[in-house]
C-alpha cells in the first residue's frame, strides 16, 4: 500500500470516529508517516476534495491546522454544489472523478453514471475540436446533473 493510500485510510477513519469532522497539523500527520508535509498536501487535494463529498479548511504557519469535515448535503444541494464547482471546462479524468464519487455515494444510479460517462468521454467528443472538448464536457456533465436533480 503506497503512503498516500495510508495517509488517506488513517484520516478517513479519524473522520468515522469524529462524527464527520476532524483537525490535524500539517507537521503532526507528517511525523506520524514519515512523510514530507507537501505529501500531506497531495492527499488532501486528490482524496479530500468537494467532488470527493469533502470539506478543507486548514490555516498555515504556527498554531496553523487542517480542518477537513465529511460534507452532509440533500442530493439537490449536492448536484447544484457539483455543477457550480465545475467551471466553464472539465478535463476527462475531473468528469470520470465527480461522477464515479456521485455514484459511489448514491447520487447517481450506476444506469445515470454510465450515461453521463458515455455522454462526457472523448470518444464521443471526438467530432469536436480538442481545444473545444473540456468546454463542451463541462457543459454536458452540468447540463445532464440538471435535467436529473
Amino acid at each position: 500500500m503506497r503512503i498516500s493510500d495510508l495517509i488517506a485510510e488513517y484520516i478517513e477513519q479519524e473522520i468515522e470516529r469524529s462524527s464527520g469532522s476532524v483537525n490535524f497539523s500539517r507537521s503532526e500527520l507528517a511525523d506520524r508517516f514519515s512523510c514530507v508535509p507537501s505529501q500531506i498536501n497531495y492527499v488532501l487535494t486528490t482524496r479530500f476534495s468537494p467532488e470527493h463529498g469533502y470539506c478543507v479548511d486548514s490555516r498555515r504557519g504556527g498554531g496553523g491546522y487542517i480542518r477537513i469535515t465529511r460534507v452532509k448535503m440533500t442530493r439537490g444541494q449536492l448536484l447544484m454544489h457539483i455543477i457550480n464547482t465545475i467551471g466553464k471546462s472539465i478535463d476527462s479524468a475531473s468528469a470520470a472523478a465527480y461522477i464515479s464519487n456521485m455514484n459511489s455515494n448514491e447520487i447517481l444510479s450506476d444506469s445515470e453514471a454510465q450515461l453521463i460517462t458515455a455522454a462526457t468521454s472523448d470518444y464521443a467528443l471526438a467530432p469536436a475540436e480538442k481545444s473545444q472538448r473540456d468546454v463542451l464536457r463541462a457543459s454536458i456533465l452540468k447540463r445532464c446533473l440538471l435535467v436529473i436533480q
